[in-house]
């Protein structure tokens, strides 16, 4: 009966939503059309349609599907016909009196991939119309009264080897009607480009010449591409030859690609000429040294071919070593950013840097004061002196006293020393009183970072003997059942988990607390080892029960296996004592939401009255962010590993915007509105979800790639909640039914595909993880990023 009673509930709601859907277009909408959420038909000849529905622009946005038939007034489609429905995916007119298209009708309508135009009054269709049309997708136009001329050759040639051509045909000027397949007309050829020489190889200031030839009927339009350039340039144009003069080469147009282009009625080809432009280095900055955990100082270099560099201090060439060494964060055709870093410098270090760059074509050099430590304060023997008065002479007896009290008083001194360097590392991690600080934001960026309201968490065999605990929690991280359905587990059975002397372990401060227990800053000793002692997060469990300790030893297992450079790495353990103890890399700067967040426009919102506000993020850098967690999320794919929970706010941030993917699971208390509740425990992020994983609970590497683009569009928005507007009810409404988020105002076009690639609705469709992180690299490297954004 129960059951019963639920379904005709969810049948109630679902017509309700067909209702709601239908009500709000009905005013809008053309009397001889119905339009829904995401679909427009129109096939009522009465009244009829002249022109393409005006819905609101929210609405026209989100239709993916028009069906337009039997309109006896529509006869053209203009430029400003389709142009607000950007997401069209399938167009079908038929049995119309269309007769007409402009060639920018789909010019905005990206995402198109079925044009279905059979049976209208079409007699001539221009290959401009359909120049950004995916050549693979279906084109149908048979029906149409299509005339045997040079403007229509392009059709013969792009469906030719498609089932369409044969019922194509076209009638001549005598009006006789023949197979568009045996179109042949007279003077009509596509256009063939080309550009030579096709690489120019010159010193800056220097002319460089080169002709781009075409052939073709009739006579093609030849045109270079030359809005970018900043180098000065002439054009002469003859018939079929255009020659292009470059004069006083610059250096900003070193490895710039300028395209020749040629068209006509039939086509359009292309070629390219790549400029190499050769000048000597030019070193743009070099700063003042920076602190972070290391100090560095900055620089960028120009120069092509690419600079030889070298360091001198006060005057004496540097030789790098491992503790002071040039690093390039970024590098271009044209600059390299980086910075000479030096650990753990003393006052030796002090003084005069000067960086000299060489190429074959000359060198530059500029020179920087620093100053990392101030030198010991030693006193010498002509400092001035003034002796203090003579004292007067002791009783011989006070003498004795005086002398035997010092001696008692330096004994108890050093005994109580000696206990203290014996025993002093080996406190039980208590941080009592006044000691127990709560950081700053930049401390809070341990990968265990949790404030949790003391929820207790479920234990593993309560979640199945399939989960992955990670931190006393059910981690988002699970083993792809597509890889393991036939091979128990992928850790290792034979996995080395390091374990760390507690004695080797100083905390500084609290970072946090959670129902698994405190999360401490601390230094560890011995770690590393060329380093005496290092910043690392100690995160400690509260409560060594039998299955909390299963947890803890299940988590550093899996831990211990997943060692990339985009990972947040786990160091080891400490077991030699309660409390259980798990080291992991120390990230400065935070989760990366709110380091978005701060680093955006609307960052003084959450300055909490701190009148310094932080540099906004460039585009370039937002970028960088986003190939470094695609370059992760690669990484988890190798290993067959389904993370199931990406998200800016499980991502962290070190110096030199290093970002790495960590908190598995660790930030559901902190951000709350982020999770659905489902039952009594279970939490899930829809608005990262695709629908797979919200109406079936299947979770796989594609599902990993829908949440990849959903944390591109949290990059591109500065940190903003997907779907902030809406309930989490509507959410997994939009979500089931196809909606997508909409493009951010910052975000370039060709990452906003990147994103509409993630969000296919069937898995198979979306692209493959290592062609994103391929595409971002692409983007990444086409601008520089300067690092100084994180001070």
């Amino acid at each position: 009966m129960d059951s019963g009673a639920g379904e005709y509930g969810m049948a109630r709601f679902g017509f309700l939503v067909v209702l709601m859907g239908l009500w709000r277009f009905s005013d809008a909408c053309p009397e001889s059309c119905t339009c829904s959420i995401s679909r427009i038909v129109c096939i009522d000849s009465e009244p009829g349609i002249e022109d393409f529905p005006v819905l609101t622009l929210d609405d026209m946005e989100n239709i993916t599907e028009i069906h337009i038939a039997n309109q006896n007034r529509l006869f053209d489609i203009s430029d400003s016909s389709l142009r607000n429905y950007i997401n069209l995916r399938n167009l079908t007119i038929t049995k119309t009196r269309l007769t007409s298209i402009s060639s920018d009708a789909f010019y905005n309508n990206t995402r198109l991939q079925y044009v279905n135009l059979r049976d209208n009054n079409l007699s001539m269709l221009s290959w401009r119309t359909f120049q950004n049309f995916n050549i693979s997708y279906p084109l149908l136009l048979a029906g149409n009264p299509l005339d045997c001329v040079c403007e229509n050759l392009w059709i013969k040639l792009r469906l030719q080897e498609e089932m369409e051509s044969s019922e194509l045909t076209c009638t001549d000027e005598r009006g006789v009607t023949m197979d568009f397949a045996t179109l042949t007309p007279p003077d009509c050829v596509v256009p063939k480009v080309e550009v030579i020489p096709k690489t120019v190889t010159e010193m800056e200031g220097g002319n460089a010449q080169a002709v781009c030839t075409a052939s073709g009927s009739p006579v093609p339009l030849i045109q270079w591409n030359l809005d970018m350039l900043s180098t000065h340039f002439e054009i002469e144009s003859l018939d079929m030859e255009n020659s292009l003069s470059l004069t006083g080469l610059s250096p900003d147009d070193n490895g710039k690609v300028i395209v020749c282009s040629a068209e006509n009625m039939v086509g359009q080809d292309e070629a390219t000429l790549l400029l190499n432009i050769l000048f000597p280095p030019t070193i743009q900055h070099l700063l003042s040294p920076e602190r972070d955990h290391h100090w560095c100082i900055p620089f960028t270099v120009t120069g092509n071919p690419k600079p030889v560099l070298h360091w001198y201090h006060e005057n004496k060439l540097l030789e790098e070593q491992d503790y002071i060494r040039t690093m390039i964060h970024e590098s271009t055709e044209n600059e390299d950013h980086g910075c000479l870093q030096l650990v753990n410098p003393t006052h030796i270090h002090n003084g005069e840097y000067r960086l000299v760059a060489k190429n074959e074509f000359g060198r530059d050099e500029k020179t920087v004061l620093a100053q990392f430590i101030d030198p010991p304060n030693i006193s010498h023997p002509d400092d001035d002196y003034y002796p203090d008065p003579p004292l007067p002479p002791l009783d011989d007896s006070v003498a004795v006293y005086v002398v035997v009290g010092i001696a008692g008083v330096a004994l108890t001194g050093c005994v109580l020393m000696v206990i203290i360097l014996k025993y002093g590392r080996n406190s039980k991690f208590g941080i009592k009183g006044s000691s127990s600080v709560i950081s700053n934001d930049d401390d809070s960026a341990s990968p265990l970072h949790h404030v949790s309201n003391g929820n207790n968490t479920p234990s593993s065999s309560e979640m199945g003997p399939d989960a992955v605990i990670i931190g006393m929690t059910k981690i988002p991280v699970i083993e792809n059942p597509q890889y393991f359905r036939n091979s128990g587990s992928m850790l290792k059975s034979d996995t080395f988990v390091h374990h760390i002397k507690r004695h080797n372990i100083v905390l500084k401060r609290e970072l946090g607390e959670g129902a698994f227990g405190k999360v401490f800053l601390a230094e560890c000793y011995n770690l590393v080892p060329d380093q005496e002692k290092i910043h690392v997060a100690v995160k400690t469990l509260k409560e060594a029960t039998e299955s909390g300790r299963a947890d803890f030893y299940r988590e550093a297992e899996l831990l211990t296996n997943l060692q990339h450079e985009h990972i947040v790495t786990f160091y080891g353990v400490c077991v030699e004592s309660d409390p259980l103890i798990m080291v992991f890399e120390y990230m400065k700067h935070g989760d990366l939401n709110k380091f978005l967040r701060s680093h955006g426009p609307d960052a003084v919102l959450m300055a909490d009255g701190q009148h310094s506000i932080l540099v906004e993020l460039t585009q370039s850098q937002m970028l960088h962010i986003a190939q470094q967690i695609a370059a992760g999320m690669v990484y988890l794919a190798s290993q067959h590993f389904v993370h199931r929970d990406l998200a800016t706010r499980n991502c962290l941030v070190g110096e030199n915007l290093l970002v790495k993917i960590g908190d598995f699971g660790m930030s559901r208390d902190v951000y709350s509105t982020d999770y659905y509740r489902v039952g009594g425990h279970t939490m899930l992020p829809i608005r990262w979800m695709p629908p797979e994983s919200i109406m079936y609970r299947r979770f796989t590497t594609e599902s990993d790639v829908w949440s990849l683009g959903v944390v591109l569009w949290e990059i591109f928005t500065y940190g903003k909640q997907p779907w902030y507007q809406l309930s989490n009810n509507e959410v997994i409404e939009c979500i089931t039914q196809g909606r997508v988020l909409q493009r951010p105002r910052t975000c370039p076009k060709e990452v906003y595909d990147l994103m509409l690639g993630c969000w296919q609705r069937e898995p198979y469709m979306r692209l493959n993880i290592k062609e994103i992180h391929s595409m971002l690299q692409s983007l990444a490297k086409a601008s520089p990023v300067y690092l100084d954004i994180l001070g």
